[in-house]
């Protein structure tokens, strides 16, 4: 339930009200915990993967053998954190954690899970500078409409970030909302190495907020050229895109948009 208060309406009314779930979820990989995080459920299993991968910590989706989910109950018998188990494949060793932080629980943006903003950049290997996809600048901007009429459950609570892996046509071929922006960006990620394959060449990564570092890391880790944010991006994802080779566009918002590095890939009418 929720109060409404109109400072020049009549008394305060109190209605029913949906909000946005956020809950805790572990991720494990052959046994050993790697990161809690906290995200809207849902997608789990790409999430998981999505993180794993562009998190350098798995080379690519067919490291993962099998995914078991496991939900743990307090002594009321409520589901408290909830647990994936990720097995991996025959020959596939377990990820190399030595010398990172403790990835906390979080949904905020961050270079979360990073000792360094060099060792971020020291474990990001796609060459985006090979890739010469060119996306038209009106299909460009009419991809944050697009992921916003995608957007089912931000209708009814206002409260989640949205994601989505577009061709350079303009087709919408995975989208995904969670509390947390880089969850939502994990989630498509990890959904598109499945059917897509990895790295995704030739795509672009459309956000629904800001253009953070974080954001810009993962889209170079998963090897898209283009990343198009409906808010402002950062200076550091400014300088990571730059470095990366990467288009980065922000304020896109039909008819225009701000273009900061890579414009070659974005054809105008002139």
């Amino acid at each position: 339930m929720r109060v409404r208060v109109d400072g020049e309406g009549p008394a305060a009314q109190e209605r029913p009200d949906v909000v946005a779930v956020e809950e805790p979820l572990e991720v494990r990989v052959a046994g050993a915990p790697v990161v809690v995080t906290m995200r809207t459920p849902g997608d789990d299993d790409d999430l998981a993967l999505g993180f794993l991968l562009t998190e350098g910590l798995l080379p690519g989706p067919a490291a993962v053998a099998r995914t078991t989910a496991c939900v743990d109950v307090d002594a009321d018998g409520r589901p408290v954190v909830g647990s994936l188990e990720l097995a991996l494949a025959d020959g596939v060793p377990a990820p190399d954690l030595e010398g990172r932080r403790t990835f906390g629980m979080t949904s905020a943006c961050g270079v979360c899970g990073s000792a360094s903003v060099d060792a971020v950049r020291a474990r990001t290997g796609a060459n985006l500078f090979r890739d010469d996809v060119v996306v038209d600048a009106p299909v460009l901007a009419a991809l944050p409409d697009r992921l916003r009429e995608a957007q089912r459950v931000f209708d009814r609570t206002g409260g989640l970030h949205a994601a989505g892996l577009a061709t350079a046509d303009g087709e919408l071929l995975v989208v995904r909302e969670d509390v947390g922006r880089h969850n939502a960006v994990d989630k498509v990620l990890g959904r598109a190495a499945r059917e897509i394959g990895w790295p995704l060449r030739g795509h672009v990564l459309v956000v629904s907020g800001r253009a953070s570092f974080e954001l810009a890391q993962k889209a170079w880790m998963a090897g898209v050229p283009v990343l198009a944010a409906v808010s402002a991006p950062s200076s550091l994802a400014v300088q990571l895109a730059r470095e990366a080779g990467m288009t980065l566009a922000g304020f896109v918002r039909p008819p225009t948009l701000n273009v900061y590095t890579g414009a070659q890939r974005v054809r105008t009418g002139a």
